[in-house]
């Protein structure tokens, strides 16, 4: 039982952990299932949704003068939900613009596609050190959800509770967007059958357009919420990618549930090997994956995709 009661910070840590990892991964997944794209800025635009919403929930006053110093009078928490709200818009939009570039790659080796979002990345990751510099910073959380809590005889992190709990929330969200709307439709259309869309009469262009903003809208709110737990500076963004990249191969390439089911799994084994043996955590998910696609090559709930021979 004692060993029991050790071991349960060490997994309720790993399945928030885990959350948040399918939280990062699904954005990519999108833009893979409905542009036949690996997205390699992918873990940039995470990275830019973390310090827009740093820039909005606690302006430099300098930059704003007494605009800025009413504004950062107000409560902490009003400019946390306006910073959550407002940094995924932009983020959609430096993707939109980021689509607007790749248009010329549509169609083409798909070799063109991934050296333009590997040097979308470099744009932006230099960008951001040219903007806020190359420091750590840190984003202010309002108090409700900081500090800690004693339950038991075991002390736990209240961000993580509600890092857990808002990714779970956009996840649903998320789910029931694709699932109970007509756009959603759409877009499970176009992952699955781009050619039959058009042929429908949808315009494709502008789906591209629209999954491309949704997908780094996605990872901008993954941004948010993981800068509290993982920190904050320009290469963060190739911690983020590099899970989801897994992620979506492990549980299955266009497969919704299978994002989430993979990350939660992620997400323990790097937070059960991390309490034991710290210098396997993260080779633990590569040898998970290896498990995993030995024994089934699309995934665990992978059907035949564009990825596959």
């Amino acid at each position: 039982m004692d060993a029991l009661l050790n071991l349960l910070p060490h997994i309720i840590n790993g399945i928030s952990l885990g959350l948040l990892f399918a939280l990062i991964a699904l954005g990519f997944m999108l833009i893979v299932g409905v542009m036949e794209l690996i997205n390699l800025a992918h873990g940039s635009l995470f990275a830019l949704g973390a310090y827009a919403a740093m820039l909005i929930i606690s302006p430099d006053p300098a930059w704003f003068g007494p605009l800025g110093q009413w504004y950062l009078g107000l409560p902490l928490t009003l400019r946390y939900i306006v910073g959550i709200a407002l940094a995924p818009a932009l983020v959609a939009i430096v993707g939109f613009g980021l689509e607007f570039c790749m248009r010329r790659t549509y169609g083409k080796d798909p070799l063109y596609g991934l050296l333009l979002t590997f040097g979308a990345a470099m744009v932006l990751e230099e960008s951001i050190r040219l903007f806020w510099g190359s420091g750590e910073q840190v984003m202010p959380v309002p108090q409700a959800v900081s500090g800690a809590f004693l339950f038991g005889d075991l002390i736990y992190s209240r961000y993580r509770f509600f890092a857990a709990g808002f990714a779970v929330a956009v996840i649903l969200l998320v789910w029931l967007f694709l699932e109970r709307t007509p756009y959603g439709a759409i877009i499970k259309a176009g992952a699955h059958d781009s050619e039959m869309v058009r042929a429908l009469g949808i315009n494709l262009t502008r789906l591209r357009l629209y999954v491309f903003g949704f997908g780094a809208s996605l990872a901008a709110i993954a941004g948010i919420v993981m800068t509290p737990i993982w920190g904050l500076r320009p290469h963060v963004g190739v911690d983020a990618v590099v899970p989801a990249f897994l992620i979506i191969v492990l549980g299955g390439v266009g497969s919704f549930w299978g994002a989430v089911i993979a990350g939660v799994l992620v997400g323990l084994v790097v937070g059960l090997t991390g309490a034991y043996a710290s210098e396997w955590s993260l080779l633990s998910m590569y040898l998970l994956l290896i498990a995993v696609v030995t024994f089934r090559a699309r995934g665990l709930f992978g059907k035949k995709s564009m990825l596959e021979a």
